[in-house]
């Protein structure tokens, strides 16, 4: 099939890419003249595992392209992605003006007929505006061409986007005809040729799966951590609870580990998004607002800590940070609890020392710029040289297994904070450590 994705965010590049991977014709549009032109020299503007080889291998292979020329790029293609970014208005609403935008452009811009699917995360009803803008251009340029509108959210983890598109629990399909319904089986065939994973329904809910399955990920995290910070209180401990909890098969372990917090993309802008939704349908969704306001606040357990260990006045004390970005697996750091807990301990007259695996260039040049307080080092154990503390604050694996003895030779004193549970409590204690997680000590 010849298929052209518009918008090479995360979304686009890695869906776009991914089809390429099957053996069809892809290619990718993008307003940005300098992220085509880097694209097209094998520069990839996003870390995920296994993406750069991919586009790399294709573009080689001439299955994939990347371009600016709109016209162009929809002119032989049958059918359409819409991906581009719907950032967070003040309101905590999507902001379409570039879906729109783009369905603007397919208006004025095609010549045959074509099937329209929006992959971006939209509010419900979206799809509709979309028709509506499409048709517009139509009626004005005095064109009868048909076209179908679908919809098809995305659920790909940052991290493990390449395998979770090449094997999807479940392909969502909003739509209202046969024939886009046909088009889109025929694609996404081989992404499920082992069991059968591709779900029909209408537009409507189809865009409302994709807020129900972030919202019902981001409850679980923000119910696992207000119940660590009960266990805290009580004295209970809450890894064990998680793992009494998880072993539930109703409930399962996935989501319920307890941290600092969920960040990232997706979830802090889709709970905002969706309670949005309710209330302008006149609805008042508490448990969504409840999941938000604990994430709030979770996100500043560990700078707590670290105040009530060493005070209020924290201008003599140096941090060293392992992590960075909201989860590992990805450079990315939008709403990551990192940011939260840098910014809390340097108001305080902090100074800390920073190390993350792919993260630090976004936070020296984007997220934290500006900030002379912050110095960033080549190694997680250089971050802890002559610190006050260590605070680890995202689950990379280069974490899990850390050589304790160099830990507790580079700080001056043997304390860690950790925001995510990675280490035995017991383990620690013994060797000398003053250790403190989430849900316990």
């Amino acid at each position: 099939m010849n298929i052209t994705v518009i918008g090479t965010g995360y979304v686009g590049l890695v869906s776009g890419t991914c089809f390429s991977e099957m053996g069809n014709k892809v290619t990718c549009v993008d307003i940005d003249t300098t992220k085509i032109n880097n694209l097209n020299k094998g520069i990839i503007p996003i870390y995920e595992p296994g993406l750069e080889a991919m586009v790399l291998k294709n573009c080689e292979q001439k299955t994939l392209f990347f371009t600016t020329n709109f016209k162009d790029a929809i002119a032989e293609a049958e059918i359409i992605f819409i991906a581009v970014g719907t950032p967070m208005g003040e309101d905590g609403s999507a902001d379409l003006q570039y879906v729109l935008a783009v369905a603007e452009s397919i208006g004025k811009s095609m010549n045959k007929s074509l099937v329209v699917v929006n992959k971006s995360t939209v509010p419900i009803g979206t799809a509709e505006k979309v028709k509506a803008t499409i048709q517009k251009q139509l009626d004005k340029r005095g064109e009868t061409i048909h076209f179908n509108i679908v919809s098809n959210p995305e659920f790909l983890k940052e991290g493990a986007a390449i395998n979770d598109f090449m094997k999807p629990d479940r392909v969502i399909i909003g739509a209202e005809c046969d024939h886009a319904i046909e088009k889109m089986k025929q694609l996404y065939a081989p992404f499920s040729m082992s069991h059968e994973r591709f779900i029909v329904m209408d537009l409507c809910s189809a865009e409302m799966t994709k807020y129900a399955a972030n919202a019902m990920l981001a409850t679980k995290i923000s119910f696992m951590n207000e119940i660590a910070n009960i266990c805290e209180k009580v004295g209970a401990d809450a890894n064990q609870v998680r793992i009494g909890i998880g072993s539930d098969s109703r409930i399962g372990y996935n989501f319920i580990y307890p941290g600092c917090g969920y960040g990232g993309s997706c979830f802090p802008k889709d709970i905002k998004a969706l309670k949005r939704i309710a209330e302008d349908y006149d609805y008042f969704p508490k448990l969504i607002t409840s999941v938000e306001e604990v994430n709030n606040s979770q996100k500043l357990v560990i700078a707590h800590k670290i105040v009530k260990r060493f005070g209020e006045d924290l201008s003599e004390f140096t941090f060293g940070i392992w992590g960075l970005a909201f989860k590992p697996g990805t450079d990315d750091m939008r709403e990551a609890p990192a940011l939260y807990i840098i910014k809390e301990l340097v108001k305080r007259g902090a100074k800390i020392q920073a190390y993350d695996p792919k993260a630090m260039e976004e936070a020296k040049h984007f997220y934290l710029k500006g900030m002379p307080e912050i110095s960033y080092v080549d190694s997680k154990y250089e971050a802890l040289k002559n610190a006050d503390a260590m605070v680890l604050l995202t689950e990379w694996k280069e974490f899990r297994s850390p050589d304790f003895t160099e830990i507790k030779k580079q700080l001056k004193t043997p304390i860690i904070f950790d925001g995510r549970n990675q280490y035995n409590i017991f383990n620690l204690a013994k060797i000398g450590f003053e250790y403190y997680q989430i849900g316990k000590g």
